[in-house]
């Protein structure tokens, strides 16, 4: 086992270490700098989604706006609530805004990560499309590269649908244990079996449970969020003007000064909101859209709330409060959130977090585990193997609720998101050139007046796209 470890902790160092966020960075520039800033050109349109008016004419079918609320469902999670608070613990208040930096670089990317997926999806029955970079790198580079589609979907199972599932039982079960005084053995089992209940329903039911309990967790929390904002609306002005200084050096908050802010700032934004990790464009590929930029922008969206909104709130939460001290070594995580709120409210509300965190960690589980879903179905074709992987996902967010200890195991999960993220940002390097052309196309159906542009199938005869699969209905 140690082994193992050492291995794994040698791949997290090559991935997450040195290469991965420069990288990550460098790339979302570039595609930022290509498209022509493409995600402040199309900012607009990304709320269209949240009209019933753009939903799909089938309500059997995933709409856009569901693919949406299950992948903000997926990346809002402990990374908002204990990750904003450890990067400002360690990189002080300026890494704040170098999550928002990186998040407004992470918006183009994402839309052409989840484009690229949209464009190379298959129609897999009657309702229901599958999709997201190992089919991108499978139809769009050819059959040379399924090896690499494979090593891709083996990385999402054990980081996502193993690893991350462990971790968020374990979240859930420890902040019932603290707040409520709930026995990990009864919140972990009530865990399992909900999400038992939702997964074996497969995307279709967490599709429409995520049309549920994301927007109450989003907005109850932003609510909260908001009253403390508003309580200390004096106070906000000196700490956006912290938020600067520390970004930039003109303070220094802790130890680093602004390298320690950059570095803090970039890796648990990049970790929040996922962007250019080859997660999201799962989720992405199972809508019924008209035009796969449409389901970009949608992404992009999911990008903006995550970062732009729900971590600034907890990050204003935090530093509008008197609990964090810079600089000083103490509490950190959901810690630091959890006692801030508090400071602001008074006791009830860990209450009210401890909730906030069970709908946070559940969305992440299903979301996680339709990843590994996905992933499966390209690793094999026999419908036992999807049976195995739900009942070995349910018995391991019991296990990591259950025995805390046990998460240790999945030692894996970090070194594994590192890989898949490297084979992803590779693909979709090899595919931009696909991606700036669905682009022009977008773009020039707009310039011609067509207020929502649709995919013509014929346009794209050389690639490798299932034409069953953007046969659109009409409205």
């Amino acid at each position: 086992m140690g082994f193992l470890e050492l291995i794994f902790g040698k791949i997290g160092d090559l991935t997450w270490g040195w290469s991965l966020i420069p990288i990550l960075v460098v790339f979302g520039v570039f595609i930022t700098i290509t498209t022509g800033f493409v995600q402040f050109q199309f900012f607009g349109r990304m709320f269209r989604v949240l009209s019933n008016k753009n939903e799909t004419a089938d309500p059997n079918k995933i709409s856009a706006r569901e693919a949406l609320l299950v992948s903000v469902g997926g990346r809002v999670g402990g990374g908002n609530i204990a990750g904003v608070a450890v990067a400002i613990t360690l990189g002080g208040p300026g890494a704040v805004f170098w999550m928002w930096a990186i998040a407004l670089i992470g918006m183009a990317t994402s839309l052409v990560e989840c484009s690229i997926a949209q464009l190379f999806k298959r129609k897999t029955g009657e309702n229901e499309y599958r999709g997201g970079p190992a089919r991108s790198i499978i139809h769009g580079l050819g059959e040379d590269y399924r090896w690499l589609a494979i090593v891709y979907a083996i990385c999402l199972i054990a980081a996502f649908g193993f690893g991350f599932n462990a971790f968020q039982g374990n979240t859930v079960a420890g902040a019932v244990q603290d707040s409520m005084g709930i026995d990990r053995l009864y919140s972990g089992a009530a865990l399992a079996a909900i999400a038992g209940v939702i997964i074996f329903g497969g995307i279709h039911r967490i599709a429409k449970a995520a049309d549920i309990v994301v927007p109450v967790m989003a907005i109850g929390y932003l609510a909260m969020a908001l009253i403390v904002i508003l309580l200390n609306i004096t106070s906000l002005p000196g700490v956006l003007y912290d938020i600067i200084a520390n970004a930039f050096g003109f303070e220094e908050a802790v130890g680093g000064g602004m390298g320690a802010a950059i570095a803090q700032g970039m890796r648990r934004g990049l970790f929040s909101n996922e962007a250019g990790l080859g997660s999201a464009p799962n989720v992405a590929a199972t809508a019924e859209v008209r035009h796969p930029i449409s389901q970009g922008i949608t992404q992009s969206f999911s990008v903006f709330i995550d970062t732009m909104v729900i971590c600034s709130c907890t990050a204003f939460v935090i530093l509008l409060g008197d609990v964090y001290v810079p600089g000083a070594e103490g509490i950190d995580g959901v810690v630091l959130t959890q006692q801030s709120m508090v400071s602001h409210l008074g006791g009830w509300v860990q209450y009210f977090l401890t909730f906030a965190i069970l709908l946070f960690s559940f969305s992440s589980i299903i979301y996680n585990y339709y990843l590994g879903e996905n992933a499966m179905t390209v690793l094999s074709k026999n419908p036992m193997s999807i049976l195995i992987l739900r009942l070995a996902i349910i018995g391991i967010v019991f296990l990591g609720a259950t025995a805390p200890a046990a998460t240790s195991v999945f030692f894996f999960s970090d070194p594994m998101m590192g890989v898949l993220a490297l084979v992803n940002l590779l693909a979709i390097m090899m595919l931009f050139p696909v991606a700036m052309r669905l682009l022009r196309d977008f773009r020039a159906q707009l310039k011609a007046g067509i207020e929502r542009p649709v995919l013509n199938p014929d346009d794209y005869a050389d690639l490798d796209i299932d034409r069953e699969a953007w046969k659109v209905p009409a409205e």
